[in-house]
């Protein structure tokens, strides 16, 4: 299995059983993720509640609730909103401290493409849930939840440069 840690904080952010689709000269990582019920335990014991005298609204709540599956396997933490004058300052200060941790052919490759994704981003910024690792390390990696048009379910957005890869 391989994970992938945020090059600054070293939380994970990601696995391999989340595939990824390349987009924005591969500067951004999109991965579809899914609203998954958990706690909800449906136990059929063959009994006939009806026809023991028990009503159908009788039962056991066993407290289910509703999460995204990225957001709670990696323990995200979601943050405040951006406007595009926060967010081009987090850009700025995240490249200048993601830069010196790559190598430097993966440092010419990251220059040459953040503009691209960071107008990329800037388009979709009204759009977007904020989130960072459990570390809740401030100049970490970010993460971008959306919903594309019509979507029940929300798409991700990871700035792929700030990745490293772990087997595991």
């Amino acid at each position: 299995m391989l994970v992938y840690q945020d090059l600054l904080s070293g939380d994970e952010l990601l696995s391999d059983s989340f595939p990824y689709k390349e987009i924005e000269n591969g500067m951004l990582w999109e991965v579809e993720g899914k609203w998954v019920v958990q706690g909800a335990v449906s136990v059929d014991i063959g009994a006939n509640p009806s026809a023991e005298g028990a009503d159908d609204e009788e039962g056991v709540d066993d407290q289910a609730v509703k999460v995204v599956d990225i957001v709670d396997t990696f323990r995200l933490q979601e943050q405040p909103p951006f406007d595009k004058k926060q967010f081009i300052a987090y850009v700025k200060k995240y490249i200048k401290n993601l830069t010196p941790k790559l190598q430097p052919e993966k440092q010419d490759q990251f220059k040459k493409g953040i503009e691209g994704a960071t107008k990329y981003l800037v388009s979709k910024l009204k759009d977007f849930q904020y989130f960072v690792g459990e570390s809740m390390h401030d100049d970490g990696t970010m993460v971008f939840a959306y919903y594309k048009e019509g979507a029940t379910d929300p798409t991700f957005l990871y700035l792929a440069h700030g990745l490293k890869e772990v087997k595991c």
